[in-house]
């Protein structure tokens, strides 16, 4: 087997391979080397608090211990035997001019961050942050009393942004959206986030440059609708992702904004399969479906990928489920919020909306559909159980701080 790409999709499916039993090679290419975790380079990372070798999802002896080979290399070309030729092999080439060959391949070649769409956008100068090595460029410029710019109020700019303030770091937000995240946690939660901002001390701008130029290593962004230009020293972009599909493509495997890939992540391809940001879901009318870009998504993913591959039953799928972290507190979400058809939200003892609840009508009452919360954990363990159940859900108990949350689902 031949895993290409060394996030979490690619990690979980080789490790589910060993655990399960397949007794072969295992080869990881990832120019990185071997496999990491993402999450922490916005947020424990960037602020200093754990270092490269705490983002290892292994100790390296991992692989050697179990057979499997990692290349730190590139994979320029993929060729795929014919679909009807049981006998062929999959070929990989490398771009330090190796060439591997396997039975099956995986590919978890991720996402590259979406480019600023301005003039001035593809400047050198702008910050990505999606690799160690982003990361730690980014970090080098946050010193105390530094001029950052974050162009996109998503997850991964809200955690950074307020890393950076922890850090002493003067930080300007800037996102066209106000709130964002409503998809994400619905609307009364993504405004009480957004607001977390400006509280702490950083600047917000709902608006988006129209233009960005740099000058002895100060930036200058520019804004039309009468909004002054933003100086800074440090710009980091973070405006979503694009799947890097064209490895795949070009050995012939079906994209249509991701990797299509079936509930067991088979691509169009008999031999490959595909995980995590790099894919996209295709429904069960043959339609393609929505991309998930969460750490959970891409672990179930490999999973379900390496089970597959051996012939075997992957675990049950449970709602999805993801988590941030900004100014102290701790974001979840799991299920849709942009599914159903009405909000519940619940209060904490300051008046805060703690959560929101997506309720979606049925026969006999209403379904949760999606939840998100602010520091509750049990909150969203609970809505969890009530998707993945099917569990009636009655929106006065719901919203009222006096039931706790574990008598739902009674």
């Amino acid at each position: 087997m031949i895993v290409v790409g060394g996030g979490l999709g690619g990690f979980t499916a080789v490790q589910q391979l060993r655990g399960r039993g397949f007794a072969g090679r295992i080869a990881v290419v990832d120019p990185e080397g071997v496999p990491y975790d993402r999450p922490p380079l916005s947020k424990e990372f960037l602020a200093g608090s754990i270092d490269a070798e705490q983002l290892l999802f292994v100790e390296p002896h991992w692989f050697a211990e179990r057979g499997v080979d990692v290349y730190a290399a590139a994979a320029t070309a993929v060729d795929l035997p014919d679909a009807e030729d049981d006998d062929g092999r999959v070929a990989v080439t490398l771009s330090d001019g190796g060439r591997l060959t396997a039975d099956r391949i995986v590919f978890a070649t991720g996402g590259k961050p979406r480019a600023l769409p301005v003039p001035g956008g593809d400047l050198d100068s702008l910050l990505v942050l999606r690799t160690r090595a982003d990361a730690e460029k980014l970090r080098a410029g946050l010193v105390p009393g530094a001029r950052l710019a974050v162009i996109g109020g998503g997850l991964i700019g809200a955690e950074a942004a307020s890393a950076a303030h922890r850090l002493g770091v003067e930080v300007t937000l800037i996102d066209p959206v106000d709130p964002p995240l409503v998809p994400a946690v619905g609307p009364e939660l993504a405004g009480r986030l957004h607001a977390m901002h400006a509280a702490a001390g950083i600047r917000v701008l709902a608006a988006a440059p129209s233009e960005i130029s740099v000058r002895d290593g100060v930036h200058e962004l520019a804004f039309g609708d009468g909004i002054g230009p933003v100086s800074a020293d440090v710009v980091l972009v973070g405006i979503g992702i694009v799947p890097n599909t064209a490895l795949a493509e070009a050995a012939g495997v079906e994209v249509d904004g991701g990797i299509l890939t079936d509930d067991a992540q088979r691509t169009s391809h008999p031999r490959a399969w595909a995980v995590g940001d790099c894919t996209r879901p295709r429904l069960g009318d043959g339609s393609p479906g929505r991309r998930a870009e969460h750490w959970e998504s891409a672990m179930h993913a490999g999973t379900a990928a390496a089970a597959a591959m051996l012939g075997q039953e992957p675990p049950a799928q449970t709602a999805s489920w993801f988590w941030s972290d900004r100014h102290g507190v701790h974001v979840e979400g799991v299920g849709d919020m942009t599914a159903g058809d009405t909000t519940v939200t619940r209060a904490d003892a300051s008046g805060n909306v703690q959560a929101a609840f997506r309720l979606a009508a049925a026969d006999d009452g209403h379904r949760v559909v999606g939840a998100a919360a602010v520091d509750g954990g049990v909150a969203i363990r609970v809505a969890r159980r009530m998707i993945d159940r099917g569990t009636a859900a009655d929106p006065a108990r719901l919203a009222d701080p006096a039931v706790p949350y574990k008598q739902l689902l009674k």
